[in-house]
């Protein structure tokens, strides 16, 4: 069997739903058919929509202010969103800001910080290393 035949038979599963498929062909024609039809009607004049048959529409400034509101509620959204979060967010003198309720300390402290010796440091490094790897 060539690869285009066996990537077909792989990729169908008789014991998989095809329902996602019909849902999102759906969804893609009727948002295409609304975008035609919001396109005509804002484009198209009085005559040509009532030769259609259709003798009642909103006014055409809702071709206009339908997008603006949306695109004026994104925006408001993402304002308010933004500044929720501020409001909320500790100020960096607060203690809750770095620790909370459900904090645990460790049992041990940290050791004291030092030099170590640069034997020590190759040793710890390089040592495991096999030479070979780099040749």
């Amino acid at each position: 069997m060539d690869r285009v035949t066996e990537t077909h038979f792989e990729s169908y599963r008789p014991g998989r739903s095809r329902a996602p498929e019909f849902y999102g062909f759906v969804a893609w024609t009727s948002t295409t058919l609304a975008f035609v039809l919001y396109i005509l009607w804002g484009l198209l004049p009085q005559e040509y929509i009532e030769w259609f048959g259709i003798h009642w529409y909103p006014n055409r400034e809702w071709a206009i202010l339908l997008p603006a509101w949306s695109i004026m509620l994104v925006i408001t959204t993402y304002l308010v969103y933004s500044s929720m979060a501020i409001a909320v967010t500790p100020s960096f003198s607060d203690m809750s800001s770095i620790t909370d309720n459900y904090t645990v300390f460790p049992t041990s402290s940290t050791p004291v910080l030092y030099d170590m010796p640069i034997g020590l440091v190759n040793r710890v490094l390089y040592d495991s290393l096999d030479p070979e790897q780099y040749e």
